[in-house]
């Protein structure tokens, strides 16, 4: 026996028969409790849970799409006035439309709070589904003033391959505190 257990059993005190008489008289007509609850995964499943959970939410995939689409050094957008873009190639209708309030949007992103590569990646993701459910229009919100997502968002959106035109969202969906955005369908 180790030096250990020898120490162990050794300051373990003994029970003497009167404490042993009067624990078994106050556990009387008690019943083991069974568990009714989901019992605990053993480890491996747990870690195959875990994969398949990534292969259906592949974040890895969502950060680098973000950092294929977007860069911070591009500033190819310059703001005068209200936010608006159109594609070349696209019909200038499409920014009235979008004034107008023509396209409801499908998807809403709030980005309000996030920092600029958390608000990045959650812009990325949100293509990726708009592909991946054929949505045409979305709303992004960035909230209200002139900070940092305000002014760099419109610089994002000119980058995405998918883009047609984006314009300041009429009231009904969030003023001057969102953009919405007319995405080309990839039937």
């Amino acid at each position: 026996m180790s030096s250990f257990k020898k120490a162990l059993t050794a300051s373990t005190p003994k029970l003497d028969e009167d404490d042993s008489d009067l624990f078994r008289a106050a556990v009387k007509g008690t019943r083991t409790l069974t568990n009714d609850t989901v019992e605990p995964l053993p480890a491996r499943q747990k870690v195959r849970q875990k994969q398949r959970r990534q292969q259906q939410f592949p974040e890895a995939e969502v950060s680098r799409a973000s950092s294929d689409f977007f860069s911070d050094q591009f500033q190819g957008y310059v703001a005068e006035g209200t936010v608006k873009y159109v594609v070349e190639g696209e019909s200038h209708y499409l920014l009235k439309q979008l004034r107008r309030g023509d396209f409801a949007p499908e998807m809403l992103l709030d980005l309000h709070g996030l920092t600029l590569a958390a608000a990045k990646q959650e812009l990325a993701a949100m293509f990726k589904a708009c592909e991946k459910q054929l949505i045409e229009c979305c709303s992004i919100m960035h909230g209200h003033g002139s900070g940092k997502l305000k002014q760099q968002i419109p610089h994002w959106l000119i980058q995405y391959p998918g883009l047609r035109a984006f314009h300041q969202a009429p009231k009904e969906w969030g003023g001057d505190a969102a953009i919405l955005v007319l995405i080309q369908r990839r039937d």
